[in-house]
């Protein structure tokens, strides 16, 4: 267990919490949610030793509401609309904050994203999206990516994505460089 403790220490120390960025923290943040949703936490010797003790789907979304509190820096995606995005920073932003599960050409542990402007959700064959985003029938445009970048749950509950992007500029120019990838 000690050695467990150093190692996830290593990579997370929630008693350093207020040393992180605001963008390692919403990294964290993330990673937590997901690693919790997809049951990869507690690890699994530990789930043994304690066989009754179980993570319910109430604990999952007072989680997901933690991680996507107002408080850790999201803001009102009115003023995105108004500001304009730059696809260079948006290829910026893109490899310091997406690249931890997304690509654009390839699949990782979400669907690649070259094409997403004016794709349909859950339309990469062959990606296990969930049932939530391959129902939704969505067109990835403006103000489809704007919603789901601000707060992928409240635009669409029921999604395995936990990563949400806080400032309304890195979301258009996100959203610039997503565009500018698919040609448009």
């Amino acid at each position: 267990m000690e050695r467990d403790i150093v190692d996830a220490r290593k990579a997370m120390n929630l008693s350093q919490w207020d040393t992180y960025s605001a963008d390692q923290q919403q990294t964290f943040e993330a990673k937590i949610v997901q690693e919790t949703k997809s049951h990869e936490m507690p690890l699994l010797q530990y789930r043994v030793i304690h066989w009754s003790a179980s993570i319910t789907p109430s604990d999952i979304q007072a989680l997901t509401q933690w991680a996507h509190n107002p408080a850790t820096g999201a803001v009102d995606s009115a003023v995105v609309a108004a500001s304009n995005g730059d696809p260079v920073r948006g290829e910026t932003v893109f490899e310091k904050r997406c690249t931890g599960c997304h690509a654009l050409t390839q699949n990782h542990e979400g669907p690649q994203l070259k094409g997403i402007f004016g794709r349909t959700s859950g339309a990469i064959s062959g990606f296990p999206y969930s049932d939530a985003l391959k129902k939704a029938n969505i067109t990835w445009n403006d103000q489809s990516l704007e919603k789901w970048l601000t707060d992928p749950d409240a635009f669409l509950p029921g999604n395995n994505m936990d990563f949400l992007v806080a400032k309304p500029q890195e979301r258009a120019d996100l959203i610039a460089y997503f565009k500018k990838s698919a040609g448009k």
